[in-house]
Parts: C-alpha cells; sequence; structure tokens
C-alpha cells in the first residue's frame, strides 16, 4: 500500500538550498572522508595520527626520490614540527600546495615515482583540520613562509633570502573543537616512525631527541613484534620494488605486516593476499607434496612491502590496497610477487638445508594436528552455522568491520565503529543489548568463566561450544583479514569474578589469535564503580578519587550507589558508558611482555608457587 506524504510537510528545496563549499571547508564539514575518525588520541587510529602521517608520507616520498636522509620530529603538549630535508616545495605553489585540493606535484611520475599520496588531499587535510597550521619551504638560497588558521591563510611571507638547508618544514596544532580533549601518545608515534625506518633503511628519523633508524629493514621488524619463538632465522628476500621477510613459530594462525610504498596497509589487500597465496604455493612446489595451505601457513609471522607506481587504496587513510596491477609495468600485484617468490625462496629454500627441514616439520606437525581434531572440527561448523541465523549467545549489529568501504563518510563510519561486546550473563548482557546502537554494536554474552585455555592446543576450540561459536561470531577461524568487529570490548563486571573472566578471555586470544591483540582490535570496557548524585546533579565514578571529587561537589549527604555489576546498571543509565563517552583501555602486545613466560606463571598449573606469591603481595584494607 502506497503512503502519501502531505506537501505541506514538504522542507522548501530550491537553489539557495545548493551549497558550494569554499577552500577546505568541505573536509571540516567531512572529515571522515579524509581522516576516518577523530578521536582523541586515545587509540592508534585516531585522527590525529593520520594528520602526523599524512605529512610525514610526504617526507617519505623526498626521501625515496633520493633526497634528504634525514627528517626531524617534535611532538610537544599537542604541538607538532615535521622537517625534512627533501628538495623543498616549490615557492611560487607552496601556499596552493598546502590549500587547494587536487593540487600537488604527484600527479607527475616524473617528480615523484611509487609515492604514496598522489590525490592532492593528505596535507590540506592538516592545514583543514588544525587551529594553527605554518608551512615553511627552503629552496635554493631563498625561503617563503605562510600561516594557516582552520585552513583559511593568515599571513604569507614574500619569498626571501634564506641559506638554512633546503626541505620543508610543517608546524601544525589540530584543533581541539574537532578533536576535544586529545593528546598524543609517544608510543603510537614511535611505532609509526619504527616502521617508516624498517622500510627506509639509511633514513635517520630524530623523535624529541631520539634516533630511529633501521640496517635490516624487515628483519628488524619482525624481530621486534615477534612475542614467540621463531622456529628458524627469519628469511630476508629483497629485489627492486620488493621485500619480504617471514619466519614460523609455534603460536597458532598467520600474522603479516603489509606496506605499499611505506605506507603501513594494516587492513592489507591485494599484495598480502598475493603473499599468503604465493608463499604456500612455492613451499608446497618445493618439497613437492601434497600440502594443504592451512597447514603451511599455520604461525607463520611475515612482512611484506612492495613500491607500486599509482597505487589505488580503498580509502584515504590508505590502509587497504586495492591495486590489482603494477599500474605502468603492466604486471599484475600477484604475477609479480608469486613471480619473485618463486625463484628467491625456492633459491633460499635449496641454499639453506636446515631451514628447509625445520619449516618441513612445522608443517607436518600442522598437518598432524588437524587430522587429529579434523572430526571434531567438522561436527563444531555445522553446528556453528545451524546456529548461525539463531544464535542466542549473539544478538548481532547491522554493520560490520569486514563490509566493503563506500564513498559515503557515515556508512564508512559505521564499519570503523563497529563493535561487540563480551559479556557474562544474562543479566548483563541484557543491558547493554537494549542500550546499545543496534547499527554498530553486536553483544555476545558467555554462560559463565569459560574454560583456562592455556597450554591447550586447538582442538578445544572447536570442542568447547562457546569458544567455537565466539570464533564463529568474530569470524577469525582462517585469520582475522575478515574480522567482524573492529573492537573485540570485553565486558565484565569489575569485580574478583569479572576480573577472572577477563584474563581467562584475554589467555585464549593469547593462545589461539595473537595477532587479534597484536592489530589493536582486543579492548576492556571501564565502567563506573559509584553513582554519585543529588536531586540536581548526577556523577558517575569509575575510580575511588572520582567518588571523593564528586561528592565535594555535590555537597552534604549525597546519594552513594555501589555498582557491583553490570546487570545492576539500568539500561538508560548504560547508554552513556557505552556510546560516545565509552571509557576503553587497549589490550597491548609487545616483545617484552614476554607473554609466554607471564601465560605460563598466572594461567599455568603452578598453583603453590602462584599461592606464595599472592601471600607475599597481599594488601590488606588497613594498609590501603
Amino acid at each position: 500500500m502506497e503512503e502519501f506524504v502531505n506537501e505541506s510537510q514538504l522542507v522548501d528545496y530550491g537553489d539557495s538550498n545548493i551549497i558550494t563549499l569554499e577552500g577546505l571547508e568541505h573536509v571540516r564539514r567531512r572529515p571522515g572522508m579524509y581522516i576516518g575518525k577523530l578521536g582523541d588520541g586515545s587509540h592508534v587510529d585516531d585522527g590525529i595520527y593520520v594528520l602526523l602521517k599524512e605529512v610525514l608520507d610526504n617526507c617519505i616520498d623526498e626521501y625515496r626520490m633520493g633526497a634528504g636522509k634525514a627528517i626531524d620530529v617534535r611532538v610537544q603538549d599537542g604541538h607538532v614540527e615535521v622537517r625534512d630535508f627533501g628538495r623543498g616545495i616549490p615557492l611560487g605553489k607552496m601556499v596552493e600546495a598546502v590549500s587547494i585540493m587536487n593540487t600537488g606535484g604527484k600527479y607527475d611520475s616524473k617528480a615523484f615515482k611509487k609515492s604514496v599520496g598522489l590525490n592532492g588531499v593528505g596535507t590540506k587535510a592538516v592545514n583543514a583540520l588544525s587551529s594553527t597550521f605554518v608551512v615553511q619551504s627552503f629552496r635554493d638560497g631563498q625561503s617563503r613562509k605562510a600561516e594557516f588558521q582552520k585552513g583559511k591563510l593568515v599571513s604569507d611571507s614574500d619569498i626571501f633570502a634564506d641559506n638554512t638547508e633546503r626541505g620543508t618544514l610543517i608546524y601544525f596544532v589540530p584543533d581541539n573543537t574537532l578533536f576535544e580533549n586529545y593528546l598524543y601518545k609517544e608510543d603510537y608515534i614511535e611505532t609509526m616512525l619504527r616502521n617508516y625506518a624498517y622500510l627506509n633503511t639509511g633514513l635517520t628519523i630524530n623523535f624529541n631527541g631520539k634516533k630511529i633508524l633501521s640496517k635490516n629493514g624487515l628483519t628488524d621488524l619482525l624481530n621486534e613484534n615477534i612475542t614467540a619463538q621463531p622456529l628458524y632465522p627469519i628469511i630476508h628476500l629483497k629485489g627492486e620494488d620488493i621485500e619480504i621477510a617471514f619466519t614460523h613459530s609455534d603460536q597458532y594462525g598467520e600474522e603479516y605486516y603489509s606496506f605499499v610504498n611505506g605506507q603501513h596497509t594494516t587492513q592489507g589487500g591485494t599484495h598480502q593476499s598475493a603473499f599468503r597465496e604465493a608463499v604456500a604455493r612455492t613451499i608446497k612446489e618445493f618439497y613437492s607434496k601434497n600440502m594443504e595451505v592451512g597447514d603451511i601457513r599455520n604461525g607463520i609471522i611475515a612482512a611484506v612491502a612492495i613500491s607500486v607506481e599509482e597505487p589505488i587504496f580503498e580509502s584515504q587513510t590508505k590502509t587497504k590496497l586495492g591495486s590489482r596491477d603494477m599500474a605502468k609495468d603492466g604486471v599484475s600485484v600477484n604475477k609479480f610477487i608469486s613471480d619473485f617468490l618463486k625463484k628467491e625462496l625456492d633459491n633460499y629454500l635449496h641454499r639453506n638445508s636446515e631451514t628447509a627441514n625445520i619449516l618441513l616439520q612445522k608443517i607436518q606437525d600442522s598437518e598432524k594436528e588437524r587430522k587429529a581434531i579434523a572430526g571434531v572440527t567438522k561436527l563444531a561448523r555445522e553446528r556453528a552455522k545451524k546456529v548461525n541465523l539463531h544464535n542466542k549467545k549473539l544478538r548481532d549489529c547491522r554493520v560490520h568491520f569486514n563490509d566493503s568501504l563506500t564513498k559515503d563518510d557515515a556508512k564508512n563510519a559505521a564499519i570503523h565503529n563497529s563493535c561487540i561486546f563480551i559479556t557474562e550473563g544474562d543479566s548483563a548482557s541484557g543491558s547493554i543489548t537494549k542500550s546499545r546502537d543496534v547499527n554498530t554494536q553486536a553483544v555476545f554474552s558467555l554462560r559463565g568463566k569459560p574454560l583456562n585455555s592455556y597450554g591447550l592446543t586447538k582442538k578445544i576450540v572447536y570442542e568447547n561450544e562457546e569458544f567455537n561459536l565466539l570464533q564463529a561470531a568474530l569470524n577469525i577461524e582462517e585469520g582475522v583479514e575478515n574480522l567482524r568487529y573492529n573492537k573485540v570490548i570485553v565486558a565484565t563486571d569489575a569485580d574478583v569474578d569479572g576480573m577472572h573472566i577477563r584474563l581467562l578471555l584475554i589467555t585464549f586470544f593469547l593462545q589461539f589469535f595473537p595477532d587479534l591483540i597484536k592489530k589493536g582490535h582486543v579492548y576492556i570496557l571501564q565502567t563506573p564503580l559509584f553513582r554519585v548524585r543529588n536531586k540536581k546533579e548526577t556523577f558517575y565514578c569509575y575510580s575511588e578519587e572520582e567518588r571523593l571529587a564528586s561528592m565535594a561537589k555535590v555537597g552534604s549527604n549525597p546519594e552513594i550507589t555501589r555498582f557491583k555489576g553490570l546487570g545492576e546498571i539500568s539500561p538508560d543509565e548504560f547508554k552513556h558508558f557505552i556510546g560516545k563517552d565509552m571509557r576503553l583501555d587497549q589490550v597491548t602486545l609487545k616483545k617484552e611482555d614476554a607473554v609466554q613466560d607471564l601465560l605460563s606463571f598466572y594461567m599455568g598449573k603452578n598453583t603453590s608457587e602462584r599461592q606464595n606469591f599472592i601471600i607475599d603481595n597481599l594488601v590488606v584494607e588497613e594498609d590501603v
């Protein structure tokens, strides 16, 4: 049946509604199209890091063109300064180069080959989204300096004599009306800079007085990131426009670090997929055995970097490569990587028989385990498939992280914000389910405390119904490339049992899906411990200090509620804690964390040793 709209209810739509946005105003109106989400700097993919990356990409492009061997980066109190020693922006067009969209030198492949930034957007977006943006170019004994505020030019010097070493200086302050209460984390910046150094051996990056450089490229990257013991020395292969490094460990799953023209493609893309296929095919052909590709890749830790003319990325933030060919060379990315591995990896394995033997043993061990649990795996998959449509444990959302990106800014933001809350019991999941955003927030309910999976084989993932259904809900059986939610949020009560469940879930991820944590997808939800209120004001407090401060604000006779569990918080209140002000702690994993030692001590069978540790470190209430 058709619905008719009353014409008197229609909003007027005429010539005056057609708006042309001047200059960089479109970037400020739709920042998500250019930098992804805004954020406050608490997450590695927040916009303030994208701003820094956009400026750095230009510096790296200069280095890759053979201009300048160092980059100076200073970040202090939210102010950013980046100085390269490249060719310097041409002085006559300097202002246009940083302020007019679709203006840049990278459309001309003669001036910039195999560059990251090709669409003339990056630095303009930084300019538009900064309260202050200053650019100064030093070139051929001359200089020019210009200052902008929120993308609008406020001062521009004439070209003047200056014998300062050539290059470009960019200074910017992110606009705190867009990036509210933002704060740069040095750890995140240092990781970004180290990745640039790994991919550009010979480049020195000076960051707040610290020197960052790499002599061994991707081998250094893997050594820095591997948290499990490698089974054999890292295989490092390098050719024109390609560099590859990989090894295997006893950890489950696959772990990849992929790059295009120095850009870290955190979501992979055509080059990463091509490497996964080619490395399995090459190894299979080398041994001339009928091997399953899953057995070959199980436990692999790899880095792959390629250089492509005119790369096509799936979004402005360049986290996933969409190019299928090497542009003007006319060779597909798949064939280029396949041919390289077929020659270089095959030669390497023939020359290094000890490594070849260890690799073969690892593949055979993976095969034995796979065959041993084949029956269980088949039954578990069938069970997961049957309950998929009516999974009582999963209240799904509408938008998922593995959905295709579109030109719709709002849809892309929703894809990025997709998350799943893992809760304990029906009470907690009920509160979250009633107050969640059904577009982007899913809920998975645990029955109780999950099994301690430390030291167990992957057979347990398929035998244990909850683990199997959680794996299916996240869509990570074949790896994290098709993960359905960007954030996997552990939402348990803030008590001893809740902490235990949290630990058991993190153990599960570390044991079987460590890449989920390494890629920054796992979080802990912080919920308030207290509510302090009077008739006029209500404060939610996440610590004892916040409680005392709130009591002082409220004054005499405040009503104080102690939340013992998530189920005690009403849905009307809960929506505040999982909305725009949601507090999340990211679970991180670094080499120095000594994961196996930690898991062995806290989750192993050394019960008496742990008891003694608890007794020796017990803090009683009187001591607090």
